[in-house]
């Protein structure tokens, strides 16, 4: 399938995004104390390597700790970033990229300054610009549920003092607090600064807990009015929240292969009539790999993905990414063309 405008990707996590042979030596670099010794060993600890996928998200965040662990220094971030971006472009033709990562989740537990953190990843970001100047390229600082209040009003004032530097937008991820229903509305005074910034928005939501899932998408909707939402696969099952995205204009970040591999959905047919769902009820959404390097998957396979099992035809598939381009945080500008 053709592209003539390039390959959108607004949902991949720093943690999911760099090559295991990069993490690999970045390990080795920094004395990092790994729980095996040989390369595909490892390999296998920073990737989803079955086939059949994880368990469930718990087991995708044992995954993660060993990625953020890596990339928990100035020198690492750095170089994951540019190599994120790197990578995508050459790999997949991506010309829009957002990345995403938690910076205290990258800074030792206090250990390293947050700021200097932020910078790594900003120098990663100008020096792929330089290298790749056809990519339109930012980052996402990610707030977390299982953080307090004031330890996510800080990551959002970094973004907003970082903005001009390339930072585009915020989102919340991570586990439930003891795997509770999570109380999205106190994150209304965070969402409102970052908007007031003129940052975007984005929640991670609606991705497991069946009804509960379901009841927090709609309570994401109504209290915080995101500019878009990461997987919100649940959603399909209830017409009336549909139309509440629909009317809203938010778009979903479908992460097909990453709900599969998690067991968020349960198989191809299930995956099928999700997005047929959102389709047929007009409600927005891109498509992306949520990690393409964890999860061993390209952003044109996604799209190959859908089409082969019916999901999307191949006009629908352009027209998602091209609402990837359009949905973007990243202010428009030319995508400069190789000579």
């Amino acid at each position: 399938m053709r592209f003539d405008d390039g390959l959108a990707e607004l949902h991949t996590h720093l943690g999911g995004a760099v090559a295991a042979d990069i993490l690999w030596s970045l390990a080795h670099e920094q004395g990092i104390a790994l729980p095996v010794k040989d390369y595909w060993e490892f390999e296998g600890l920073v990737t989803v390597s079955d086939p059949r996928g994880v368990a469930d998200l718990d087991a995708l965040d044992a995954i993660y700790h060993w990625t953020e662990l890596i990339q928990s220094s100035p020198l690492a971030v750095e170089r994951s970033v540019h190599a994120a971006i790197g990578g995508a472009y050459r790999s997949q033709g991506i010309t829009t990229l957002e990345v995403r990562f938690n910076p205290m989740k990258r800074n030792r537990g206090g250990e390293r300054d947050l700021d200097h953190i932020i910078l790594a990843a900003i120098r990663g970001l100008d020096r792929a610009s330089l290298e790749y100047p056809q990519v339109r390229a930012g980052l996402i600082l990610m707030m977390d549920r299982t953080f307090d209040a004031e330890l996510n009003m800080i990551i959002v004032r970094k973004a907003v003092r970082w903005a001009p530097r390339g930072i585009v937008g915020v989102d919340v991820a991570g586990p439930r607090p003891g795997g509770r229903r999570y109380d999205y509305r106190q994150l209304a005074p965070h969402v409102e600064t970052a908007r007031d910034a003129g940052l975007g928005v984005t929640v991670h939501v609606g991705e497991e807990g069946g009804d509960v899932g379901r009841e927090e998408t709609a309570e994401v909707v109504e209290a915080l009015r995101p500019d878009r939402i990461g997987h919100g696969i649940l959603a399909a099952r209830d017409g009336r929240l549909m139309e509440s995205l629909r009317d809203s204009g938010t778009v979903l970040e479908l992460c097909p292969t990453s709900n599969l591999l998690t067991r968020a959905l349960s198989g191809e047919d299930e995956l099928r009539d999700t997005v047929r769902a959102f389709a047929d009820h007009g409600v927005s959404f891109t498509i992306a790999t949520d990690g393409p390097e964890m999860m061993r998957t390209h952003l044109r396979d996604e799209f190959a993905l859908l089409v082969r099992i019916e999901a999307l035809d191949e006009d629908e598939a352009r027209e998602a990414n091209r609402r990837g381009h359009h949905a973007s945080f990243v202010r428009r500008q030319p995508v400069l063309r190789a000579a």
